[in-house]
């Protein structure tokens, strides 16, 4: 009985929190649009109401995520729930032409359809091969090896320390050959790590700083902010994961950032803080990294009303077999449309959904990519959950901003969740014996 009564409070607790989160994403997104109304960003008051109603209904969904079992889909799961009940707000004060409620039948409809396999679908696949501790231990030797390679490598391209602001100055004059591409970005999103939560988990904590230290020199090679982010992020997901149960830690990784972006923006607006000391932060976190994955949808549900759909065309595996109306990558044709905010790649909500069926269709690729994740969840089965946490939260964070099928085969989505599969189950410890919501 007391078990069970402890079972509801950590249930009522995540849900409440869960819904703060929600609350803040919005409340954070009409600072935004007083910011940034340059991307074609609007709030009205007389529309407040409206919306209220719109996200208190999408609210009830997040109620699956405290009867949810502890795996990777979770995490990409609720990360993506934020981001579309963000869309869902914004798409209500939009003045973007398009058919907006479709749009929002659609991307609630995406988010459930995604949600169930991804979330629910966890059942374990036997394990016909596994590492053995030493075989594991080589293994992580090798990745460090192969990331020092490649970063000396990338190094002879291009190496630069430049500020976040500027970036996008430099950043259109890399060039790297399309292998190396495909290195750097597996190597830093799903390889390094992976090797870290390994090493946190041995106990190995030089062997952990150096990880972190080879992901820190991606930035200056790759010029991106996820780069720059990683490490910090993993930092934090490990912090996170010491403190609080697996669910918590995932919504706090979000909640607490947002809510720090939104007390000072509140500091700045009533002139008790300078702008220097608002508004890096802010653009950084509550717009770039929170508000402008929503947006995206934005962007693709306008361009993709009156412009014709993909069919898959932009995945380069199928290119050659299907008829293309763009040359351009995706990013680039809607950054061509809407001229600001460079490179906008999306998720998978709207690059497999929106723009590769239209929104009608969307919830039906939504449903796929949700199996898809769902076999990450049974190839991990039997990890701890706070392994899979760390070693899965940049690729999950990822997922916001990119494909699916860029994750799994770009980043190295794929190849992660074979290295969940082979992982030794009793070669670490990490939050094995920790309670769990």
């Amino acid at each position: 009985m007391v078990a069970l009564n402890r079972l509801i409070g950590e249930r009522q607790r995540l849900i409440f929190l869960n819904w703060l989160l929600v609350a803040a994403c919005c409340a954070s997104l009409v600072f935004v649009a007083r910011f940034y109304s340059e991307y074609y960003i609007s709030f009205r008051p007389a529309g407040l109401f409206g919306a209220i109603v719109l996200i208190t209904a999408f609210a009830l969904v997040s109620l699956l995520f405290a009867f949810a079992p502890n795996n990777f889909g979770y995490i990409v799961g609720f990360y993506c729930y934020v981001m579309i009940a963000g869309y869902l707000w914004l798409n209500h004060f939009s003045e973007l032409i398009y058919n907006h409620r479709l749009a929002q039948f659609s991307a609630a409809a995406s988010a459930i359809a995604f949600l169930l396999p991804a979330l629910f679908i966890s059942s374990p696949v036997r394990q016909f091969y596994a590492l053995s501790s030493s075989a594991l231990d080589r293994l992580l030797t090798l990745i460090l090896l192969l990331s020092l390679a490649t970063v000396l490598l990338g190094a002879s391209y291009n190496f630069k320390f430049v500020s976040i602001e500027n970036i996008y100055n430099y950043r259109s004059e890399l060039r790297f050959p399309v292998i190396l591409n495909y290195v750097i970005g597996i190597t830093s999103n799903a390889l390094l790590p992976f090797a870290f939560a390994c090493f946190v988990g041995r106990g190995d904590i030089w062997r952990a700083g150096a990880a972190l230290l080879l992901l820190l020199l991606f930035y200056p090679i790759t010029l991106s902010k996820l780069a720059l982010f990683t490490p910090f992020w993993l930092v934090a997901m490990l912090a996170l994961s010491r403190y609080f149960n697996f669910k918590l830690a995932v919504t706090l990784s979000l909640l607490v950032p947002i809510s720090v972006g939104l007390l000072l923006i509140i500091l700045f607006q009533h002139e008790i803080l300078p702008y220097s000391m608002t508004i890096p932060y802010f653009g950084l976190v509550n717009f770039r990294m929170i508000a402008v994955p929503s947006l995206a949808m934005d962007y693709y549900n306008s361009f993709f009303f009156t412009h014709p759909v993909t069919h898959f065309c932009q995945i380069r595996l199928l290119k050659p077999f299907v008829a293309c109306p763009y040359q351009e990558q995706l990013a680039s044709v809607i950054y061509n449309a809407f001229g600001i905010g460079g490179q906008f790649n999306a998720s998978l909500f709207a690059t497999e959904g929106i723009a590769s069926v239209g929104a009608f269709f969307a919830p039906v690729t939504a449903l796929i990519s949700g199996l898809v994740i769902a076999v990450g969840n049974r190839l991990s089965a039997g990890l701890p959950p706070q392994f899979i946490l760390i070693s899965g939260a940049v690729i999950a964070q990822a997922l916001l901003n990119v494909p699916l099928t860029t994750m799994l085969l770009t980043h190295g989505g794929a190849i992660l969740f074979l290295l969940w599969y082979i992982v030794p189950r009793k070669a670490f410890g990490l939050g094995a014996n920790k309670p769990q919501a």
